[in-house]
Formats: C-alpha cells, structure tokens, sequence
C-alpha cells in the first residue's frame, strides 16, 4: 500500500496547464482484440500501459498471438492470425483483476475450436457473469462460470469447450457494453446474422471498432445486426484518442477550483461517452469542445477546455447513467461542491464494479463533510448529495479501487487542509501517470 497525502485549499488556489492523455482504456482494449483476430500486422498507437491492458496484450500472447510494445512511442505491433487463428492455452489463462478483458474474451474463446478456463482475481472473481454467459449459451456456447452460494448467478472461473456457433435475435436486458461486446465478438464466429437490441444505448466502441476492420455490421438506433463468418481486414494503423474516464478527474477539479483553466488535447469525443459532459454543463460548468480529424481513429476525437465555475444541483435520469457510469464517482465529489441538491438515480450497476462504489464514495465524502446519502434498495437506487460551500480534509479510504481513489484526491486538492488516501497504487489498473499529471497541473 501507498498512502497520498495532498495539500487542498490553503495550498492549491487553481489549477492550469495543457495536458495530453493517455489512449481511452476501453477502445485500446478492442483495438488489440480485433488485431489479433484479423489477418496481418496492426499498429495500435497512443495505447495506455494501464494493468488492464496490459493483461489484455499478456492473454493474447497465451493465445499465440505476437505483439512488440513500444514504450517510447506508447505504441504496440500485434501480429493478427485471423478468426480461428488462435492456439489453445497451455494452461488456464489468468486475467487479473480486468473485467473488460475477461468478458469480451468470453466471446472470443466461445467460438474457438479448443477449450480454455478463465480465471481472475480475488476483486474480478466477485462480478457477476451469467450476463454474459447466459446469451452465449442460446448461441451454443459451452460455457460453464462458477456457482454463487445460493443465488442465480455464476462468477469466474469460467471454462469453455469448443464449440460452433448460432447466431441469435437477442435483447439485453441489462444496459452493458461489455455483454454487448461479447455477444458481437462472438457472433463472427456464428455462421449468419446475429441481431441485438440494447434497452438504453451504451458505450459503442465495439461497433466502431469492428467497422474500423471491414465487419459486416449495422447500427440503427438501439439495434446492431452483425453477419458472422466473415474475416476481418486490419487498417494497419490504429489511433487511440485520450480516455474521457481519465480525463473526468481534470475536468471536475478545473470546474470546482476558481481561477482554474485546462485544456485536455486529442480526447476521444464519442457521443455515447460524453454523460458528464453532459451533465456538468446541465450544472452550470463551462466546458468548450473542438473537433480533431484523423483517418487512423475509429472515433471521433477533440479539444476539451475547462474553466472554472459555479456549479449547481441537478437531476440525473436512470437514462443517462450508462453513458457516466465510470465518470459517476468524481461527478460525486461535483455535486458535493455545487449549490443545491444532486440526484444520481438507477446507480445499482456501481454496487458491481471493482468494489461497490456507492459504499467507498459515501465513505469518503462522508469522512469530509460531505451530505450524502443512499436511498433504495436492489434494483431503484439512487444518491442524493446536497453541496456545501467547503468540505475538510480528512483520512480515507481507496478500497482498492483505482476511481475511487482519483475522486477522492480531487475532492482533497478542493478541501481545506490536508487529505490522506491509505493506497493510490490501486490506480496502475488505469491511469499509472495520474498523480504525475495531477502534481504538473497543481505546480504549473
């Protein structure tokens, strides 16, 4: 464990500067999946050296699959063998504490012609996978998760056996881009058109991605259809934009600090990600957003400059939660600063993330003053924060959890006095560089 000890409002008047950010997680990820599914080399470049994908990068050499970083460039070289050139593990493949990594692979290794067993770690082993693992069995996967001590759920390890694939009609009954992801990475191995319906939109980085690489895919509305069995094609070069997750931390600290201006350059601006955008201007912020082309990105990317202002209440619809659900935890400390009454509701998916972050987020602000509360239960949860004008440093807690602990050092440089989080090692799962940049910022 590494303790942070950060000096708020009696050392930090405003924050100012230009910054350039690491590649979005989630689209580096997809990036490296599809590049090893398609024939030929695929430059991936700007790729976060976050733990996640890094265990993405690590499972897919397990899986036979070449690949050469580039630290200095934050560039990786991926060797793609097409659809079915994978080989079977030696051994069962230990993915961690990344989720993303493990259910998208749950897709991938579904329509393999070899079985493989997916372990995680003690965190990850804890998510729900039944999500996923139910639909993948309607396409006749063969897919067996671990049984939950009486309940209806199944959770890593999960093993697979070889299999061939249907494709299905399907309409996901819980707004996730993960199970989507899956359900759509598996359907390239299933001989027709696998249609799926979301019940709100999330996140579409994997539509984007897979039409980057030439697959038969439609996006109408809330409906994808995909026509498997078709190969992959690599533009060669991918381009990953900054990640908005990461860029949250800067946009909340440079909106509730006075005096503050930052520019955050080459950000991905996809529509399904900008929720707290969104929201925070809804709240009064004043964010600005210009457009950046580049032909090697498969999403649309920009400028984003933040200038502090006077933040106020507001109501967050159960509609809006999938497009913020990573950015809700500093939205919190956003609303603990703003005049008036936030309400976040349907936030129970945060119950299931790395740690239940509706608990380690009311824990933090509480410890600092803040008034927050949960009500509800099971399936209609919702936070209520009132803001107050100044919240005191205090110690806290990260529970192990790399947003949590981002959050909570934005809400410390806004406090009075000092703040202590008990382990910041926690946010190598995402943004390894975060307190470097946090400090340039502070000192710039």
């Amino acid at each position: 464990m590494r303790p942070l000890k950060i000096r708020g409002l009696s050392g930090v008047r405003a924050v100012k500067g230009k910054l350039t950010l690491p590649g979005d997680k989630s689209i580096a990820h997809r990036a490296i999946i599809l590049g090893a599914l398609s024939r030929g080399r695929t430059v991936v470049r700007n790729i976060p050296a976050n733990k996640d994908c890094l265990a993405t990068l690590d499972i897919f050499r397990k899986l036979g699959i070449k690949s050469a970083r580039d630290p200095k460039n934050n560039s990786v070289s991926i060797e793609g063998k097409g659809l079915f050139g994978l080989k079977k593990p030696e051994s069962p493949l230990f993915i961690e504490e990344s989720g993303t990594t493990y259910r998208l692979l749950l897709g991938v290794l579904s329509g393999q012609k070899f079985p493989a067993r997916l372990c995680a770690g003690r965190s990850l082993s804890r998510r729900p996978m039944l999500r996923v693992i139910a639909p993948l069995r309607q396409m006749s996967a063969r897919v067996c998760g671990c049984a939950g001590r009486g309940a209806k759920e199944e959770y890593p390890p999960v093993s697979i056996k070889e299999a061939s694939l249907n494709p299905i009609t399907y309409r996901i009954p819980v707004a996730s881009a993960q199970v989507k992801s899956a359900l759509l990475l598996a359907g390239l191995y299933a001989n027709g058109v696998t249609r799926l319906t979301e019940p709100v939109r999330t996140r579409d980085h994997t539509e984007r991605m897979l039409g980057f690489f030439k697959a038969q895919i439609k996006v109408k509305g809330n409906n994808i259809s995909l026509k498997g069995a078709k190969p992959l094609v690599s533009p060669g070069e991918v381009f990953i934009p900054g990640d908005i997750s990461s860029a949250a931390f800067f946009i909340v600290l440079a909106s509730i600090l006075p005096g503050s201006r930052v520019v955050i350059e080459k950000v991905s601006l996809n529509p399904s990600r900008l929720g707290l955008i969104s929201v925070l201007k809804r709240m009064g912020a004043d964010i600005q957003l210009s457009a950046v082309s580049s032909r090697l990105s498969a999403e649309p990317m920009g400028n984003i400059t933040v200038k502090s202002g006077v933040l106020k209440g507001t109501v967050v619809k159960k509609e809006e939660i999938p497009s913020l659900i990573d950015e809700l935890p500093v939205l919190m400390v956003a609303a603990a600063f703003a005049r008036g009454k936030t309400v976040f509701n349907g936030v129970e998916e945060l119950r299931v993330k790395e740690t239940d972050r509706i608990t380690s987020m009311l824990a933090g602000l509480k410890a600092m003053g803040a008034d927050c509360r949960v009500n509800g239960v099971g399936l209609s949860e919702k936070i209520v924060i009132t803001g107050k004008e100044r919240l005191n440093g205090a110690r806290v807690k990260s529970f192990s959890d790399h947003r949590t602990a981002m959050s909570m050092a934005i809400a410390g440089l806004a406090a009075d006095g000092w703040t202590e989080i008990d382990d910041i090692n926690c946010v190598n799962k995402s943004f390894p560089g975060f307190t470097a940049v946090l400090k340039s910022l502070v000192n710039g």
